[in-house]
């Protein structure tokens, strides 16, 4: 009998057209014909009606933005084209928001015409596609001012979606602006969960909410420098804490490929451990979300202390106290960490063989088996997937379960790997948040990273975890 667990929260999904949208502290109904309140625009799935052209919605086609007819008698892909996922801005700002469509791509602007485009990771293509909510041209709706281009609005011109100056057409330009906010005509996107690129994500549920922190992608040879976190009550909604951890200005002993991070807790202080430069290195905080420091001033695991790359770290604590480290890249390797958490008995290393692996160790506990799954194959490779064995200590030894995360080309799902796993606290309820290519032309470097439940047979084993697009 398979374990009774919950369904994870989805964004997006509906049989009607009803929709409550949450604007600031207010809920209000927003169906057909109802509009939302001015100045801000609530995440989720939504579609954007014109002020002046009623019945004509904010759409891409042919990944160039319009506004069209779109009525409850338009086909299936029209109601999809008219229907973006809105997310928080991927630039930031207080008040401004992101428009993802189905596909995965972005609403941007380039050369000032609306168009989709994908998520390249830049400081110039995140600006792009941000947008700020102004008040409409009249009470409930809502204009979109440019992040990067203060006084250009997204406007229709002869059906068309440009982003034009408020000195453009004077006596129409604040109508030709404006939009109502409806309930969706389509289902938005659920994934990615982390809206932007990351990968490697370390989850865990610390102080009362579930954190995430990712290896920070887009970058060519993987040169990012920066760790972020993130927090969520429900998995679906994320608060953004910002920039943890900088290696540049803050490691002395690194200032490059910033990677795989993980999170522990003991007596007061979180420790977070992270990749620099293919080290190993730990810095503490009284806070899971930071602003974490450098504990040591030099590498816990040097480049070249065993063979392979010195990356991956994660932490299991045992229900002793024991917390163990884990790390490896073509080899496997794990050990017992001293109290202080930021030393070891480097003669008490192991060293795992482990079926096909390559890197991302992770442990965790049920019912008295210890869980070690790791990824394999290249993250470059759309093949790259997640094995797991089990054992009945912490450090083995280890049998070989077959794999549990696999791509799914039917739902442009490539690449699913470098995951970890975590339990629900109310109960019985496992989650493994991972990355995969960016939907819909990702690749290595621009990943993202999503969240499925995990569920187990009666036997302890693992279900095969069921990727989302």
């Amino acid at each position: 009998m398979n374990s009774d667990v919950q369904a994870l929260p989805t964004v997006g999904r509906m049989t009607a057209r009803a929709l409550v949208v949450v604007l600031g502290a207010t809920l209000l109904p927003a169906v057909a014909g109802t509009a939302a309140q001015a100045a801000t625009i609530a995440t989720g799935a939504r579609s954007l009606e014109s002020v002046n052209l009623a019945g004509r919605y904010l759409r891409h086609s042919d990944y160039l933005g319009r506004v069209d007819p779109i009525t409850s008698g338009s086909g299936t892909v029209a109601k999809q084209d008219a229907t973006f996922t809105v997310t928080p801005g991927l630039a930031g700002g207080a008040g401004c928001v992101s428009f993802q469509a189905a596909d995965g791509r972005w609403l941007r602007h380039l050369d000032f015409r609306l168009r989709l485009d994908l998520n390249a990771g830049t400081t110039g293509s995140l600006a792009d596609a941000t947008f700020c909510v102004r008040d409409g041209s009249v009470a409930g709706s809502a204009r979109l001012e440019s992040a990067n281009y203060p006084g250009r609005f997204v406007r229709h011109r002869d059906s068309e979606l440009w982003l034009d100056p408020s000195t453009t057409n004077p006596g129409t330009f604040a109508a030709d602006s404006s939009f109502w906010v409806r309930a969706p005509w389509a289902a938005g996107r659920r994934t990615p969960v982390l809206k932007g690129l990351y990968a490697d994500p370390h989850i865990a549920y610390l102080d009362g909410r579930y954190y995430v922190y990712p290896t920070t992608d887009g970058y060519n040879g993987w040169s990012g420098t920066r760790f972020k976190a993130f927090s969520s009550t429900d998995l679906v909604n994320w608060t953004d804490h910002g920039t943890i951890l900088d290696v540049g200005p803050s490691v002395s002993w690194a200032s490059s490929r910033a990677w795989a991070p993980a999170i522990a807790y003991r007596n007061g202080r979180y420790y977070f451990y992270f990749c620099a430069d293919t080290n190993i290195g730990v810095a503490t905080s009284t806070s899971p979300a930071g602003p974490f420091t450098d504990a040591l001033g030099r590498p816990l695991i040097a480049a070249g202390f065993r063979p392979g790359q010195m990356i991956d770290p994660a932490v299991f604590t045992d229900d002793d106290g024991t917390s163990y480290l884990y790390w490896g890249n073509g080899s496997a390797y794990a050990v017992r960490l001293n109290p202080d958490m930021l030393s070891f008995d480097a003669t008490a290393v192991r060293t795992f063989s482990l079926p096909n692996f390559r890197e991302g160790e992770f442990v965790f506990k049920r019912n008295g088996t210890y869980y070690l799954s790791y990824s394999v194959d290249d993250t470059r490779s759309e093949n790259y997937h997640v094995e797991y064995a089990t054992g009945t200590s912490p450090l083995g030894p280890w049998t070989h379960r077959g794999t549990i995360l696999a791509k799914n080309l039917s739902i442009g799902v490539k690449g699913p790997g470098h995951h970890s796993i975590v339990r629900s606290p109310t109960g019985d309820t496992w989650y493994m948040a991972y990355h995969r290519f960016a939907i819909p032309a990702g690749n290595g470097t621009n990943r993202e990273v999503t969240v499925d439940q995990m569920r187990f047979n009666a036997d302890g084993t693992i279900q095969p975890v069921v990727p989302t697009g």
